[in-house]
């Protein structure tokens, strides 16, 4: 296994929904029924097992926390945190995608200096007594 792997296994660690609302509530610091409020509000998303219940996952744990440290410690509201909030997921949206573009640049750019490399001719064309073909 080599290290992207292992990053995507990493990745998906983080997005996978174990923890049930007690448990993810002890883990961001609040009261169940605040994790409540912040999904009634479109702030968090858990997943919900087929009982219904709802399941927390790493990232969103650590959303709930910035969420906290956005309403307790910089005294924004809700409504503004849920903005900014939207506003990351477009930034990392638009970053992918700018990465995305930067290298199909360097591969467009890679291949044009590939074909405008100049040739030998020797190697293009070989005279018939290179080779071991003779006539």
């Amino acid at each position: 296994m080599d290290i992207e792997d292992r990053l995507d296994l990493g990745e998906a660690s983080e997005e996978r929904a174990v923890y049930v609302i007690t448990v993810a509530a002890e883990l961001a610091g609040v009261p169940p029924q605040t994790l409540r409020i912040y999904e009634r509000k479109g702030l968090v998303r858990p997943e919900r097992t087929s009982g219904n219940t709802r399941r927390y996952s790493k990232r969103d744990i650590d959303l709930l926390r910035q969420i906290q440290e956005m309403t307790q410690e910089l005294g924004i509201n809700l409504a503004g945190v849920k903005r900014i909030i939207e506003m990351q997921a477009e930034l990392a949206a638009l970053r992918a995608r700018m990465q995305e573009l930067e290298d199909q640049l360097r591969a467009a750019d890679a291949e044009e200096r590939r074909e405008g490399q100049i040739m030998p001719l020797r190697s293009v064309f070989l005279p018939p007594w290179v080779g071991g073909s003779h006539p």
